[in-house]
């Protein structure tokens, strides 16, 4: 019975390791209100700019506004709650992937003495297809 049992836990601890490095790439960011972050998305030829900042931190929420491949959106993150992340399809399907490419932007924690939210990103592609270049960081000014 005992060799059953580490049988089982050695063959799960390969599965789930195998399903961890499902992620090609992690990043962490620290960012300051209206502090635009760019990434620009690559793959088969095509430029994709993704962009993201955050505008409001109020009650555990954090308010974030992105935009990818002309798609405008506002969303709330809460870092104990079922809602802390955001997954971003990078390209379509297509006929032979079962999963598209995709980034998952998570709300970590926020410094209250900074005043800095801290964000991760999770590049999940299976093909290896996807490159991701970080651009400089700049303020977001209204006109």
């Amino acid at each position: 019975m005992r060799i059953f049992l580490r049988i089982i836990l050695i063959l799960s601890v390969f599965f789930s390791m195998s399903i961890a490095l499902d992620y090609k790439q992690t990043k962490r960011i620290v960012l300051a209100k209206d502090e635009v972050k760019k990434v620009l998305v690559n793959y088969n030829g095509f430029s994709k700019l993704f962009k993201f900042r955050w505008t409001l931190f109020k009650n555990g929420g954090l308010v974030i506004h992105r935009s990818y491949d002309k798609v405008i959106s506002q969303n709330v993150l809460y870092t104990r709650h079922k809602n802390n992340f955001i997954k971003l399809r990078l390209k379509s399907s297509g006929a032979n992937n079962h999963e598209a490419p995709y980034l998952l932007v998570k709300f970590k924690e926020f410094d209250y003495q900074t005043n800095k939210a801290v964000i991760e990103l999770f590049l999940f592609d299976r093909d290896g297809i996807i490159t991701l270049e970080y651009l400089d960081k700049k303020k977001f000014t209204p006109q």
